[in-house]
């Protein structure tokens, strides 16, 4: 792949009624989850109450849940036997309990219970996530209170990293605080629409904007477009990346978490690109396949694209093979933009940002 290479619901409670998104009266513009829960109403994933409200900021349960998938992917929720021993099929979610059951969305327990009115965890959430939609993971985003011996370990990380869910500033993501029906709606707006995952970017980080497409020109003069949207090869759906024109299959992905950045493929491997916090001298492992050391050598540099010239990026050299003539070269990061431009020992421009629209 040359860029690798060269870069390196829906009712949400029982007993709903529909409600349009203008008579919601308590979910204000100003509210955090807004957009994301006035996108769900708009697909008619997320109804109100009959009283004109939403109530963005109520606990979701498990029910709730699997109302809101349910209707999202148009899922017939005629009540029906669930085959949960606490659902009777007279309730008005066992038709959706009983079609993500079916789907393997969500599970229930040992007992043979859904426990319908049980509220869901952030850990829930990303499992739930998780087993809905395809992740291509290339890293593993790393929270202080989130350990490989949890049932959540794995699928939080697969979250975090297609920029569905964020932690929070102080390096946590909370895998036991209850989901509102705002939070839930949030979730589930970034994994239908790449808009949202915008919202789980770092500040002052490298992630690019996802409603962008970024045109860059390669040594051999190739121009090639890079834009947003769904991998999929024959057979297989592994969510959204980001994809090189010049390839059927090109897809790669970029992650970021408070430990750094990086890109890679989705199927198979990834290449660290910076390492946080970061300063001149900062040593970058990157193993192997990517030179024999990176380092960063500068910060507030300008670097000049024919796309623009920035004044802030961060300059990382590539010592390179020694066996290999002008295997070494030099990257460049901008903030919002990832890597704007890749120079070789012998100072050949490898690959250049010459456009964003």
């Amino acid at each position: 792949m040359k860029w690798v290479t060269a870069l390196s619901g829906t009712v949400l409670a029982l007993g709903l009624l529909a409600a349009p998104a203008s008579a919601a009266s308590d979910l204000p513009k100003s509210h955090g989850f807004y957009d994301e829960m006035t996108y769900l109403m708009e697909l008619g994933a997320v109804s109100g109450y009959p009283d004109g409200t939403v109530q963005p900021d109520k606990i979701v349960t498990r029910a709730e849940a699997a109302i809101m998938i349910g209707k999202l992917f148009q899922f017939d929720g005629t009540p029906r036997a669930s085959g949960f021993s606490d659902v009777t099929k007279g309730m008005k979610a066992s038709g959706y309990i009983a079609a993500v059951r079916e789907q393997g969305y969500i599970n229930g327990y040992d007992d043979g219970t859904f426990r319908p009115y049980a509220p869901i965890t952030r850990g829930d959430m990303a499992i739930i996530l998780g087993m809905v939609y395809s992740s291509p993971e290339i890293g593993l985003n790393t929270f202080k209170d989130v350990n490989p011996n949890m049932r959540a370990y794995y699928a939080v990380s697969a979250v975090a990293d297609s920029n569905i869910a964020a932690g929070y500033s102080d390096g946590t993501f909370k895998p036991y605080a209850k989901t509102t029906r705002g939070q839930f709606s949030a979730f589930l707006a970034r994994a239908e629409e790449p808009k949202f995952q915008n919202d789980t970017h770092l500040a002052n980080g490298f992630m690019r904007d996802k409603t962008k497409t970024y045109v860059y020109k390669y040594e051999d003069g190739t121009v090639s477009t890079h834009s947003y949207k769904r991998y999929t090869m024959p057979r297989i759906d592994l969510g959204f990346a980001w994809h090189d024109s010049t390839e059927e299959y090109g897809f790669y992905n970029e992650t970021e978490s408070r430990s750094g950045y990086e890109i890679g493929s989705p199927l198979n491997f990834t290449m660290l690109d910076l390492v946080y916090p970061y300063k001149v001298g900062t040593v970058i492992d990157a193993g192997e396949d990517y030179g024999d050391k990176l380092s960063v050598t500068g910060v507030n540099v300008t670097v000049e694209t024919a796309y623009k010239t920035f004044t802030n990026a961060v300059e990382v050299t590539v010592e390179g093979y020694s066996e290999i003539p002008n295997s070494g070269h030099k990257f460049y990061l901008v903030p919002g933009m990832g890597q704007v431009k890749l120079v070789h020992d012998d100072g050949e421009v490898g690959v250049e940002l010459i456009n964003v629209k």
